[in-house]
């Protein structure tokens, strides 16, 4: 974990405004971090994540990426649930609402929006997570962040060609290494998250039966085993899934 960059003035000023705006709009930023070359490892060790933002050849890379989302209050569900696209019925409520308020963000304080759906190309949302934000990579192969449990969720980053500046976040150890007994990976009714990685199928099958009311109702169980932190509201778990069903079942029409 490091600031974006030297701590100045106009940038320290510039990151405190923006975080005030997002929490304004019920977007909070979560993190902030400084895009950096990542030179070849040696022949032993893996390669570091890139962290360069997929962007047209003739833009300049950034000098900091903010990243905004839920931060385990209700801040973006109360914003999002009152909004005008949580109620007109159309397709991808949270991502149009999203994509509305970082375009707005983009434009007040001259940064590009860049998005984690709508790929490809796809934006190294999880790279940027794992270097400036409190989230660990979890025994289920999603994140685990700090008040967030499993329940960690980016809806957009700004990029800019100039510095903003941020204390650094204490880096912990992950919650997942002394949790005991590891309640995650045995909570899901159907074993949908095993060795071989998320069994998508599973899952999507059991909460299209009568047995999936629970997590149709409540959340993923698996993800409210987790005790780093409480479960959202059922009302937001519960929206979720149902755009999950949704999705699946856009993909498998003809």
């Amino acid at each position: 974990m490091r600031p974006a960059h030297p701590v100045d003035e106009a940038a320290t000023m510039t990151a405190a405004r923006l975080s005030a705006r997002a929490a304004e709009l019920g977007l909070p930023l979560l993190a902030l971090l400084s895009p950096r070359e990542t030179p070849p490892p040696p022949a032993n060790e893996d390669p570091a994540p890139d962290l360069a933002p997929d962007l047209a050849p003739d833009l300049a890379p950034p000098r900091a990426i903010a990243l905004f989302g839920y931060d385990g209050s209700d801040a973006l569900w109360r914003a999002f649930s009152t909004s005008p696209e949580a109620g007109d019925g159309a397709p991808d409520p949270l991502d149009r609402w999203s994509r509305r308020l970082g375009d707005a963000l983009a434009a007040e304080f001259g940064a590009r929006a860049l998005y984690p759906f709508g790929g490809p190309p796809y934006q190294p949302f999880v790279a940027w997570a794992l270097e400036a934000d409190a989230v660990w990579s979890s025994p289920l192969g999603m994140l685990v962040g700090a008040g967030r449990g499993l329940w960690v969720s980016y809806r957009c980053a700004l990029a800019f060609d100039r510095p903003l500046a941020a204390a650094p976040p204490t880096r912990a150890a992950s919650p997942c290494e002394t949790c005991a007994g590891q309640p995650c990976r045995v909570a899901c009714p159907v074993d949908a998250f095993g060795p071989a990685g998320y069994d998508v199928a599973a899952c999507a099958a059991h909460l299209d039966r009568p047995e999936g009311e629970d997590c149709r109702r409540l959340g993923c169980r698996a993800r409210r085993a987790c005790p780093v932190a409480s479960p959202p509201a059922p009302a937001q778990a519960a929206f979720h899934l149902a755009a999950f069903r949704a999705a699946r079942k856009r993909d498998a029409a003809p």
